[in-house]
């Protein structure tokens, strides 16, 4: 069995099976271009495996036959219609069939989205661009083939760029041409937020099962509306998020966890295998993976990753003790060791009700573990020096400051907590180590510092709540 793994620099994490989904991907039994009523054409998506990318390969077809209705000199020439499909993937501007840019989210998942749009909204684009320069379904079908392509787009509601606007109302256009370019404004809209949860969302397999009711994508349709109702409402959780991506992949999933496998691999959050300090903290990523294991005779089984602990407020707690004394002209910082953890693994747990995962590292000849879903939880909650995160906050008087080994937190059992002062531990810049530590602090006042400097202390000091104890790690 080959483990899957991911790098951090010179650290490994690995867990499962690798997986190779590749034979999977644009396998189809039928064409997009099939028989419709009487003699038309209709289009769909075969039932298949797709990526982003193939989704819009498919959808280029429609495109390709609107040009050809519309005859000279627009049909060489897709610039109107793709400056229409781009300013309804913008975030912001009269046509925006997401306006995220105006309401300028401040809220960490609602930033990270907004974001996220962007970057996707313009690469899709750019292969519907692309795509279109190559002139596969013309060589393919042939103008007459395409000339037939007409259905019912049950959709209303897409602003047309003015140009874009005379192209399909011009005179020869119109309705025919619209209920096509409605559907290909859609479908792009379905794709563009159906990719919203992944941080790598180029490489995320999902599948398509043609139903009778929905065209294409549109089966997400009723996920995404309540997805999008709490993004714009700005009531956006982690286990929303979750909850959405579950559909997305068709993961035949209902409840939430933090993580979950499906039948195309496991997806977890973002961060695993980025520096905690720049990773994001709510988007996802998927990994060719299967983590929990199956029969040979079955596909992976669709499961759910829980929290050890569902409310971490009641999670057991222990206190990290006073410590040893700090001078306060500078912290006792350190390089990396030779005895630090160069691998850490992801064990499962499965039991009768839930299934977890363990990261797990050996550090100074031990052996030390923490729940996965609460490493996560740390990395969300966790704070940055930012005299802005309390600025109304008094600046408290830091007299008592103290510093830990890691290896003597992480050997508490439960989570680690204090009654009070300023904790400093250090990681010699071991990233797996911090992870494991931000699984093992309890997630209320822990500050991650870049450098440890005299500066750096005053702005964490007023960071997190700006009072009461804190823990800081390097």
């Amino acid at each position: 069995m080959q483990e899957y793994q991911l790098t951090l620099k010179d650290k490994r994490i690995v867990w499962g099976k690798a997986i190779d989904i590749e034979s999977l991907i644009g396998k189809y039994p039928s064409d997009s271009i099939r028989q419709g009523v009487n003699a038309v054409l209709d289009w769909n998506l075969p039932a298949g495996v797709y990526r982003a990318k193939e989704v819009v390969m498919e959808l280029d077809k429609m495109l390709e036959a609107m040009l050809v209705q519309l005859g000279e000199p627009v049909n060489g020439d897709p610039t109107v219609l793709l400056d229409s499909l781009q300013a309804n993937l913008a975030i912001s501007g009269h046509q925006s069939s997401l306006p995220l840019g105006p309401l300028a989210l401040k809220d960490k998942a609602g930033a990270e989205l907004t974001a996220q749009a962007v970057r996707v909204g313009e690469q899709l684009v750019s292969w519907a661009r692309e795509i279109n320069s190559e002139k596969n379904a013309l060589a393919k079908y042939g103008p007459e083939t395409l000339g037939k392509l007409e259905f019912r787009s049950h959709c209303y509601g897409h602003s047309l760029i003015p140009e874009a606007n005379a192209q399909v109302w011009g005179p020869y256009g119109g309705p025919k041409i619209m209920q096509i370019y409605n559907e290909y404004l859609h479908q792009f809209v379905l794709l563009r937020d159906a990719l919203l949860p992944f941080a790598n969302w180029e490489e995320v397999p999902f599948e398509v099962k043609e139903h009778t009711g929905f065209k294409g994508l549109r089966f997400l349709e009723p996920a995404r509306e309540i997805f999008l109702t709490q993004l714009l409402g700005k009531k956006l959780t982690h286990k929303s998020i979750i909850r959405y991506a579950q559909s997305v992949v068709s993961s035949g999933l209902t409840a939430a966890g933090y993580g979950f496998q499906y039948r195309l691999g496991t997806v977890l959050p973002a961060g695993l295998g980025e520096s905690a300090r720049t990773a994001v903290r709510y988007l996802l990523k998927w990994h060719p993976v299967q983590t929990i294991a199956a029969d040979e005779t079955q596909d992976m089984a669709a499961v759910i990753f829980d929290y050890e602990h569902a409310d971490y407020y009641a999670a057991p707690r222990n206190e990290a003790g006073k410590g040893t004394p700090v001078n306060k002209n500078g912290l006792p910082i350190s390089g990396e060791h030779d005895d630090e953890p160069s691998t850490a693994r992801l064990l499962p747990k499965v039991g009768t009700d839930r299934t977890t995962l363990r990261f797990n590292l050996e550090m100074e000849g031990r052996e030390f573990t923490v729940d996965l879903g609460q490493l996560f939880r740390g990395h969300r909650f966790l704070y940055r020096p930012n005299r802005n995160d309390n600025a109304d906050a008094a600046v408290a008087k830091r007299d008592s400051l103290s510093w830990h080994l890691a290896a003597d937190i992480l050997s508490y059992s439960g989570l680690v907590t204090n009654t009070d002062g300023i904790h400093f531990i250090p990681t010699g810049g071991n990233e797996l180590v911090l992870w494991a530590l931000l699984g093992k602090l309890y997630p209320e006042n822990v500050v991650l510092l870049d450098k440890g400097d005299k500066e750096e202390l005053e702005a964490a000091y007023v960071s997190g709540k700006g009072f009461g104890t804190q823990f800081l790690v390097l």
